[in-house]
C-alpha cells in the first residue's frame, strides 16, 4: 500500500492519529515518533512517517526527502537523549527481517553496548 494518508486498522497510524495512547516525543506534519513500549534497550525510540508505507521496499524517489528527514530527525532525538557513546539506527524490511507492523519505521537503539552481527 502506497498511500498518502494514514491507514484506518495500521496501529502505528492510530498512533500518529493519537488513537492510541503513546509516549510521542517528536510530531511534525510529516513525521512522528515515541518510545517503543517493548524496548530491546534502555532507549529505544521509533520513528515513523505520516504517509502509510508497508515497509521501506514501497518507497520511492518521491519519498526520498521523507526518508532523509526520519534519519536526520533519529540523530536529533539521539542527541536529545545524550547518546554521545553510540547508537543504532534499524530499518526492518520484511517479516524475514524482523519487521512486525507494516509500517515502515525508524528504530533507534541506545544506552547500552550493542553487539554485531545484530541477528
Amino acid at each position: 500500500m502506497n498511500d498518502t494518508a494514514l491507514s484506518a486498522d495500521c496501529i502505528f497510524c492510530k498512533i500518529g492519529r493519537k488513537e492510541i495512547p503513546a509516549k510521542h516525543i517528536y510530531d511534525d506534519a510529516e513525521i512522528f515518533a515515541f518510545d517503543d513500549i517493548h524496548p530491546q534497550s534502555p532507549t529505544h525510540m521509533l520513528i515513523c512517517p505520516r504517509k502509510h508505507l508497508v515497509s521501506l521496499s514501497d518507497a520511492d524517489d518521491a519519498d526520498a526527502a521523507m526518508l532523509g528527514k526520519m534519519l536526520l530527525v533519529a540523530k536529533r532525538l539521539a542527541g536529545e537523549r545524550r547518546l554521545s557513546a553510540g547508537y543504532r539506527v534499524v530499518i526492518n524490511n520484511g517479516a524475514e527481517a524482523g519487521q512486525s507492523v507494516d509500517h515502515l519505521h525508524v528504530h533507534v537503539l541506545g544506552g547500552r553496548a550493542m553487539r554485531w552481527p545484530p541477528g
